[in-house]
């Protein structure tokens, strides 16, 4: 009997060994006995924080998943619940939350506070992960003062302007309408000044062209102001373009070669699209380009125009392609077209740095440099290019020859020049007396 009493005393014992090694075993491999931590990221940077802040958490857990997630912010020892949640099922590894500061309805005020975040797991062990940082509040927003009180600008021209912030700004510059063009802040009189060159729309007008400077500090708060500027209306000239047969036989192929979509079509249907979706797609690259503008400046004086050239086109032309009687597009005319003898020498209208050398659609071959702060020239339709992306410029420098590459009838140069990404008038940067009146003596306070 003792002996079956023993057995079963042996058999009870490795049972319950295999019971307990079972439930050991499914507690580990369950991750019930991890001790790994979860993890805490944020998407955004959260040292300032304005009237409101948006940012992006996430909390992860890869063993157990998440059992509790929780932020607040503390200020003056009082903690502002902005997310608490307890996850009660297991099993969710990660979990991104969405919060809104809204430090008015959270009653706080300018000056350091603590944001702090907790993660815990579904372990036994209730690992547990703060993420806790310093920040600070920052309620007001910046102040933009003025220098300039008067402002006189042409349709299709640019304005100038400069101002000061009161404090530090990640994001500045005038807005017309809802086009944006950035500023580029540089010590005048010792002073930290933002100043900005901007288009005018070819039909801006009192009533329909609203122009204000914005300004966005760290933290995220905004302001802006108005600018007082008196917009003179310039008459543009309209006329109408005869597209000959040899034209489109003659030109309409080199175009056909860079497009393997206009295979297969006609003369006429390769101009309709190379007047339309080509033009459109270089302007998009032009507004790429002309983003990455230099913050220095380097132009100095009025911009050299092409020696000898004759004008055969001028900003601001309007046209109208006619086949026959029949009228099949239309364009504007972004700048001026000069002419003199057959690949002439073109050259730097002012200092620069070359960010562009190549064939770009329907100015042919073409250089762009970057004359710094937003002011960009456009060199279209040349034979040779004689300068590479990279090179600094001098004025009067050769960069290349003219020639008929591109939409051109005939042996020119097209000259633009941009600012802030769209075009404005040339004559005006080649007149020294628009110059000193309408920029450099702005320069001075």
């Amino acid at each position: 009997m003792k002996k079956v009493n023993s057995s079963v005393t042996i058999i009870v014992m490795i049972t319950v060994g295999i019971i307990i090694i079972a439930g050991l075993g499914w507690l580990y491999w369950g991750n019930y006995l991890e001790r790994e931590t979860p993890s805490i990221k944020s998407s955004q940077d959260i040292s300032m924080i304005g009237k409101q802040k948006k940012l992006e958490v996430t909390f992860a857990d890869q063993k157990s998943g998440l059992s509790q997630i929780y932020a607040e912010i503390i200020q003056d020892n009082k903690g502002r619940i902005l997310a608490a949640e307890n996850i009660t099922s297991r099993g969710n590894k990660q979990k991104t939350i969405s919060l809104t500061i809204d430090t008015v309805a959270l009653k706080l005020h300018d000056g350091p506070a603590q944001i702090k975040f907790t993660a815990t797991d579904h372990s036994l062990f209730k690992n547990q992960t703060i993420l806790s940082q310093p920040v600070k509040i920052d309620i007001i927003p910046p102040q933009i003062y003025l220098l300039n009180p008067i402002n006189h600008a042409n349709q299709g021209g640019t304005c100038f302007i400069a101002y000061r912030i009161s404090k530090p700004a990640a994001l500045t510059g005038v807005y017309v309408n809802d086009y944006f063009t950035s500023g580029y802040t540089m010590m005048v009189e010792n002073k930290p000044t933002s100043l900005v060159y901007f288009a005018i729309p070819i039909d801006a007008s009192k009533t329909k062209t609203t122009i204000k400077v914005f300004a966005r500090d760290t933290a995220g708060n905004e302001s802006s102001i108005a600018i007082p500027c008196l917009i003179k209306e310039k008459k543009f000239r309209a006329d109408k373009m005869n597209l000959s047969e040899t034209f489109l036989q003659q030109k309409m192929p080199e175009f056909q070669a860079m497009i393997p979509a206009l295979q297969g079509k006609t003369p006429l249907e390769i101009f309709t699209y190379v007047n339309g979706q080509m033009r459109d797609d270089n302007f998009r690259t032009l507004q790429t380009i002309c983003q990455k503008a230099s913050p220095q400046r380097h132009w100095e004086g009025t911009f050299l125009r092409m020696k000898g050239g004759q004008p055969m086109a001028l900003f601001g032309d309007k046209r109208t392609y006619m086949v026959g009687n029949k009228p099949i597009g239309n364009s504007l005319h972004v700048g001026v077209d000069l002419a003199s003898n057959a690949h002439a020498a073109i050259e730097a209208a002012n200092n620069g740095i070359v960010v562009y050398a190549g064939a770009l659609g329907i100015y042919g071959n073409a250089v762009i440099i970057d004359h710094g702060q937003g002011l960009f020239s456009l060199y279209g339709h040349l034979s040779v290019i004689n300068t590479t992306v990279g090179k600094a410029v001098k004025k009067e420098e050769v960069i290349g020859h003219s020639g008929i590459s591109g939409l051109a009838g005939g042996d020119h140069l097209h000259f633009s020049i941009l600012a802030g990404g769209q075009f404005v008038n040339p004559q005006e940067w080649w007149d020294p007396h628009w110059i000193n009146d309408n920029v450099s003596k702005k320069m001075f306070f």
